[in-house]
């Protein structure tokens, strides 16, 4: 990686190319000085040394595998025949063993660099030309790695494209493209990407819904499959990662009464199986009292709060839809005040010792031990653009300490020194002077605007006019401000004219909690 500059600044003609040895000019004169392909490396040691193609390939070998015992014995060999052959140095001989084993431990031959190359290309332009199809086929490829598909789905916000949430009556069984209620090309998640709800049973709900069209409710989904496919766990499974929201249930009301919904779906298929159908079962009279009354018990049931849908969405779908555990924090670290996890390679080093603000929630926190005995901890930290490793030494981590403000789902701020590192060549993050980050504290009882968020991939029209409904019943001096997110990061705010100021009290919040700006 750290020969890349020198190579382009040779083909760009800024700097001229350089040799050990005259002899090296015909090895690698064709790639501007740098080693690239195996090839190459056999061939630096047939020319430089005197190895024959087959001993060329044990060297190569060798180094590709960094046996020291072995690595020694191929320096001696080199050394020896270079000077033999063409009377170089021993100094200078160590030299070139050295350049060319650095070269070998990441080399590829060239029929298979050329591959590679290709494949590239077309990747990068399908990426470039055809970005939904593109990623949709990605994550699809990935559909049993939950973790993986969260990376690739952050790559899709960073790229701009929404990712449109699970849903029983809409989805796939793999990722596929859809157009966005705002008429935007969107990426619509795969059944077969819920977590523990298995390829096959959904492969099975996609082949009905598609032979025998939409379910009506979470309880003709249970009922038209088979109770040995579709089991209470997967349905469970279902209505936490919101597959089933647009039954108009609450989440937590629809895994509340999954006992009952299964043992009737269950007993109702064993009365098909059996030949009993009632004569009522075609005048559909009972159904629709009893769908009722479920419904209206679900209803009833009190909602999860926020933070418990977003953890069971993170924890079955890889990412979080229906907001971010961060949305509280939005205008605080959507400002310029904080760096951006997700644009860490943007950022201008041309001062080494700078520290940059990050601010985040913390993920994970790996707590380990040096040779000398000393702690330092390894913290994964998350904000809207991405997550990152940041390294915690010396003075900046003591276990006894920090516990409580490391602890996951913490919101934290800090300052990160940005290093390029020398392995891999991406950039590494030492953390300093962490803190607890409070949420922006919304201004109530009419001193500041009333703020609204609607998500795009899961609000409509009738959240507007329920919304519009409340505030008529309560007119006053308090501004509103509507904020209108997708899942891919962005966000538009519309404050409402005059007419739709309100008078903030307990009554109105407990009318708009869904929507309330937290």
């Amino acid at each position: 990686m750290q020969f890349i500059d020198q190579m382009l600044d040779v083909k760009k003609g800024r700097s001229r190319a350089t040799y050990e040895h005259p002899l090296l000019e015909s090895v690698c004169g064709d790639t501007f000085g740098v080693m690239i392909y195996q090839e190459q490396v056999q061939n630096a040691a047939k020319v430089l040394a005197g190895y024959t193609l087959g001993g060329a390939d044990l060297l190569r070998r060798a180094m590709g595998k960094k046996d020291p015992v072995e690595m020694e014995k191929q320096r001696a060999k080199f050394v020896e025949g270079a000077e033999k052959t063409n009377n170089i140095s021993k100094k200078l001989a160590d030299q070139i063993f050295d350049k060319i084993a650095m070269f070998a431990g990441y080399g590829f031959n060239k029929s298979h660099s050329a591959c590679y190359g290709h494949i590239s290309y077309w990747t990068a332009y399908l990426k470039a030309n055809h970005p939904v199809e593109f990623m949709a086929a990605l994550l699809s490829n990935e559909i049993h790695n939950t973790d993986k598909i969260g990376v690739f789905v952050s790559e899709c916000h960073r790229m701009g494209l929404e990712i449109l949430p699970p849903n029983l009556n809409a989805s796939q069984l793999r990722f596929s493209p859809e157009v966005a209620p705002n008429g935007s090309k969107a990426i619509r998640y795969g059944l077969a990407a819920i977590k523990n709800c298995g390829e096959g049973a959904m492969a099975i709900a996609v082949q009905d819904r598609e032979r025998n069209g939409e379910f009506d409710s979470l309880d003709d989904f249970a009922s038209r499959l088979d109770s040995k496919v579709v089991n209470k766990r997967i349905l469970e499974n279902l209505a936490k990662a919101g597959a089933l929201d647009w039954t108009e249930e609450s989440r937590s009301g629809m895994f509340n009464r999954l006992e009952q919904v299964v043992a009737s779906a269950s007993s109702a298929q064993r009365d098909r199986a059996s030949g009993q159908v009632s004569m009522f079962d075609s005048m559909d009279f009972a159904t629709p009292a009893a769908k009722t009354k479920s419904q209206s018990s679900a209803a009833a049931a009190e909602e999860w709060t926020k933070d418990e849908r977003l953890a069971h969405e993170k924890e079955l779908l890889g990412f979080y839809v229906t907001g971010h555990p961060l949305d509280k924090f939005r205008s605080v670290i959507d400002s310029n005040k904080y760096r951006k996890i997700g644009m860490i390679d943007d950022l201008d080093l041309s001062n080494p010792r700078e520290r940059f603000p990050f601010a985040g929630m913390v993920r994970c926190l790996d707590s380990k031990i040096t040779k000398s005995g000393k702690a330092f901890g390894v913290l994964v930290l998350e904000d809207f653009t991405g997550s990152c490793e940041i390294m915690l030494w010396g003075e900046t981590f003591v276990p006894s300490r920090d516990a409580g403000l490391l602890e996951p789902g913490k919101i934290i701020r800090l300052k990160g020194n940005v290093q390029v590192d020398d392995r891999t060549g991406g950039r590494r993050i030492t953390g300093y002077e962490l803190s607890e980050l409070k949420p922006k504290r919304t201004a109530t009882n009419g001193k500041g605007p009333l703020e609204l968020t609607l998500w795009t991939n899961r609000h409509s029209d009738r959240d507007l006019l329920e919304i519009k409904l409340a505030i008529r019943n309560h007119p006053g001096n308090t501004p509103l401000l509507l904020h209108f997110q997708n899942s891919a990061g962005r966000r538009l705010t519309v404050a409402a004219g005059e007419s739709f100021n309100v008078k903030r009290n307990d009554e109105l919040e407990e009318a708009l909690g869904r929507w309330l700006e937290e």
